[in-house]
């Protein structure tokens, strides 16, 4: 009994090990900051499968033309780049910000802030619902804390692999399930800084 509890803890300390990787700095850097001004970019992100967001989104156009609906196709590509704005990075400070009851700590973009969480989109894996099949979208991404007026001053550099989507995970409309995956990202974050709380 002793044997399966001990296992199942290192179990679980391994699983929470793999939720993020710090590349430089300490976590412990951030205690005491209450807030952040946030900005996401996905400037050279992979989308899995292709070389690039430019090559899935063009793939993505292409198969809608062959089935003769030019309609669709545009609409693919202009909600595909607007989501960023409208969808992802509203749904990543909306679920970041809800993560903290009583507002002890709070994301907003206002560049006037001392200090800046970048939020560096690295992959996305866009999932699929068709009906018999469903698969979450999955975000990875490195999250550096930066000094606003002093860039360099790098409080922690953390990578967060693999982020599934949790709430519309499973959502016929692509942004959708992307922007799932983002909150569920903030909510990975959110965990480790209330650890400073």
């Amino acid at each position: 009994m002793k044997k399966t509890i001990w296992l199942l803890l290192i179990f679980t300390a391994s699983l929470s090990a793999q939720r993020y990787k710090i590349i430089s700095g300490k976590l412990d850097n951030l205690k005491g900051i209450t807030e952040y001004h946030v900005t996401l970019d996905k400037a050279g992100m992979v989308v899995h499968g292709f070389d690039s967001e430019i090559a899935f989104v063009n793939a993505k156009v292409e198969k809608r033309k062959q089935h003769k609906d030019t309609l669709q196709a545009i609409n693919f590509e202009k909600n595909w780049y607007a989501a960023h704005d409208a969808k992802w990075k509203p749904g990543f400070i909306s679920s970041f910000n809800s993560r903290f009851k009583k507002s002890e700590i709070q994301i907003v973009e206002n560049p006037a802030i001392r200090y800046t969480m970048s939020v560096q989109t690295t992959w996305i894996y866009p999932g699929y619902d068709v009906f018999i099949a469903k698969e979450p979208a999955k975000v990875s991404a490195v999250i550096t804390v930066y000094e606003t007026a002093n860039p360099a001053n790098t409080l922690v550099k953390v990578e967060f692999p693999h982020a599934e989507g949790l709430e519309n995970a499973y959502d016929f409309e692509v942004d959708n399930r992307i922007t799932a995956a983002y909150e569920k990202l903030a909510k990975n974050i959110a965990i480790q800084l209330k650890r400073f709380l």
